[in-house]
């Protein structure tokens, strides 16, 4: 197949690139190199089947510029993490809807065979049930959460009224080796991972006590195969079967702790329900959370360079998280 792959230099993308070229697919990467680095894809860069664009997909003619007869369309490309949404939410929502309005024109334009819509399950907000279906109530808490649920709409939209064939998969936690090492304070794993690789205390937030449903890159990038493959439209959950504390995380990865202050309007669970995409396109989830960790502790020389949060950072970062959400 000949696949276009929208933030194919990001964490996942890349991932999900090397997957498709080892699997005998033709790929292009459209990434404006903003959070996406060419440092992801060195390792594959040289294959005859890869072709590397810089569009930025905000501009509809550059999109269009470089736009195929592509088969599969993977759109992953966006602006992540809540703090810098709630102070930059037009730009949030220039890269994140009106992106993903533009890539949808362009594949509607050029008749491709299938969409993938890689959405966030952070549209869920704090949820009312666990583990959390695909029903289950939509409630962004912040502009990061609500712009990818309004490409979401996008995409279900442009399935129903032009018969693209789509699926919006919804990430719970992604995880595993290049993931963001740099910019805004994120995700639990590239924090803590800089931290012990310089030998500081884990920063955990509250008692620790919380749990995330952490899912390892390579399932995800399955799941998005699988979903290219299958005749299936709508909503589907990808998580990986389970939920687990932050302290149970810590614990795998060994070290010293300080606390923080809780978050407002930070759930205190994320867990999926993936009955759904097992039953619809057989899929489930391979690696366990030990494994996972396993896997980055060896590829641990990858955060390396990535900024050390401390107590003192992290509550000047976050300002605005405490600023906007009362507790």
């Amino acid at each position: 197949m000949k696949a276009l792959v929208t933030g194919g230099c990001g964490f996942i993308g890349s991932h999900l690139v090397e997957t498709l070229l080892a699997d005998g697919h033709e790929v292009t990467i459209f990434d404006n190199l903003i959070s996406g680095r060419l440092e992801n894809i060195k390792s594959f860069k040289d294959n005859p089947k890869l072709q590397f664009c810089n569009v930025d997909i905000r501009n509809l003619s550059e999109i269009e510029k470089n736009f195929k007869s592509f088969d599969w369309v993977f759109h992953l490309a966006a602006l992540a993490d809540i703090v810098p949404s709630i102070e930059q939410p037009e730009n949030y929502f220039n890269t994140n809807v009106t992106g993903t309005f533009n890539i949808l024109e362009a594949a509607r334009k050029n008749n491709i065979k299938r969409f993938i819509y890689v959405a966030s399950s952070s549209s869920y907000g704090i949820a009312k049930e666990y583990p959390t279906s695909e029903l289950s109530v939509i409630k962004p808490m912040y502009p990061y959460a609500l712009t990818k649920n309004i490409g979401e709409e996008l995409v279900l939209n442009w399935d129903k009224i032009y018969g693209m064939k789509s699926i919006s998969l919804r990430l719970f936690n992604v995880y595993g080796p290049r993931s963001r090492t740099t910019g805004a304070y994120g995700a639990v794993f590239g924090v803590f991972l800089a931290q012990k690789i310089n030998n500081k205390p884990y920063t955990v937030v509250g008692d620790g006590t919380q749990t995330r449903d952490f899912t390892y890159v390579s399932d995800v990038c399955e799941a998005l195969i699988l979903s290219a493959k299958s005749g299936e439209s709508g909503t589907f959950n990808v998580g990986s079967g389970n939920h687990y504390s932050v302290n149970k995380l810590v614990e795998l990865l060994g070290g010293p702790v300080v606390n923080i202050p809780k978050r407002p309007a930070e759930p205190d669970c994320t867990f999926a329900d993936i009955s759904k995409i097992k039953t619809k396109l057989n899929w489930s989830p391979k690696v366990s959370l030990e494994d996972g960790v396993k896997q980055l502790l060896i590829h641990l020389d990858l955060w390396k360079d990535a900024p050390v949060w401390d107590e003192a950072s992290i509550e000047l970062a976050t300002k605005s998280w405490f600023k906007y959400f009362k507790k």
